[in-house]
């Protein structure tokens, strides 16, 4: 991940249980909101190409199966570091152009590192994923085995219990350790947003992830019955910018699970740049989660060259 260089890391600082509780969150709001988001006439033309092109940059190139195999890794990280056909890319007239990570389980991080070389980030899963609970001491070691294993980046499940349960303290020492245990790595908080209930929830544990030391929060696994909306992408932006006002941090976000389509990458972008800004449009602040998502931004930027649609296998992943 390549940071501007007066990027400063947030710093874990201590749990403010009053500030916590105090969160309230306007659902109706919250979803009127998303609703203006969505219903906003999309770019068109070549302002959508930049804008889809933006898209690849942030996509976390995603293989989470039980099926995985070093072959399949390895052609999912040559996609990565060339996500266009050379004839599009010259089209559009892009010298270079990559994904921003890609994302694997542990046991896929070699396959990975040998092909990226460490031109792009390796994030891996951790701490018992998709359901965090294994062990504790299991889940650090897990942190650590990956992060010696060649990851740069982390994605740990919180345990959705201290949420449900308000037990924040439990949450914050949880968040803490993994944090300590990433080491130089930087660390993905997934939030799995689907099991908390209510958007409350998803801001109160949002906030105790950064104030824990969290680089990312990030909505799901993919592995719930709802993942990644845009009124919980909402509530976590806005919990992102009031921790940087309050702090002077700035944290990423990373919204996954069900992020497939060229139109829903648009509406992801265009929510932060409307409640974070512009510099939050980079890939060292915001990543999709997606496996599938690039195909459909191929086919896109296709359509904008030739101003035909091509087949879905023409673009397929491994």
């Amino acid at each position: 991940m390549t940071h501007p260089a007066d990027f400063k890391r947030n710093q874990a600082s201590s749990l403010d249980l009053a500030l916590i509780r105090h969160i309230k969150v306007n659902r109706n709001a919250a979803e009127r909101r998303a609703a203006s988001l969505l219903n906003r006439r999309t770019v068109k033309k070549e302002y959508q190409a930049a804008w889809l092109l933006k898209a690849i940059q942030c996509i976390d190139l995603t293989t989470l199966g039980g099926d995985d195999t070093p072959g399949r890794v390895e052609r999912l990280c040559m996609k990565a570091l060339r996500p266009l056909r050379a004839d599009l890319m010259q089209a559009l007239g892009m010298q270079a152009l990559s994904t921003g990570a890609v994302c694997v389980y542990h046991e896929m991080i070699a396959p990975a590192a040998k092909v990226l070389a460490g031109r792009l980030p390796i994030a891996a899963v951790s701490t018992g994923f998709p359901a965090g609970l294994s062990s504790f001491e299991t889940r650090v070691r897990e942190i650590e085995l990956s992060v010696a294993a060649g990851a740069t980046e982390i994605d740990i499940v919180i345990t959705r219990q201290h949420v449900l349960t308000a037990n924040w303290q439990a949450l914050f020492d949880e968040m803490r350790a993994y944090r300590q245990a990433c080491g130089g790595a930087h660390v993905k908080a997934i939030l799995a947003t689907g099991d908390l209930a209510t958007l409350e929830n998803v801001a109160r544990a949002s906030w105790v992830c950064m104030l824990a030391g969290a680089d990312f929060i990030k909505t799901s696994t993919g592995k719930e019955g709802v993942n990644a909306t845009i009124p919980v992408a909402l509530t976590m932006a806005r919990t992102i910018r009031d921790y940087h006002e309050r702090s002077g941090f700035q944290v990423g976000f990373k919204p996954a699970g069900g992020v497939s389509s060229a139109k829903a990458a648009l509406s992801y972008l265009t929510l932060m740049k409307e409640e974070l800004g512009n510099a939050w449009l980079q890939p060292h602040l915001f990543r999709i989660g997606a496996s599938s998502l690039l195909t459909d931004i191929e086919r896109q930027l296709e359509h904008h060259v030739s101003g035909a649609y091509s087949a879905n296998h023409r673009h397929a992943l491994p």
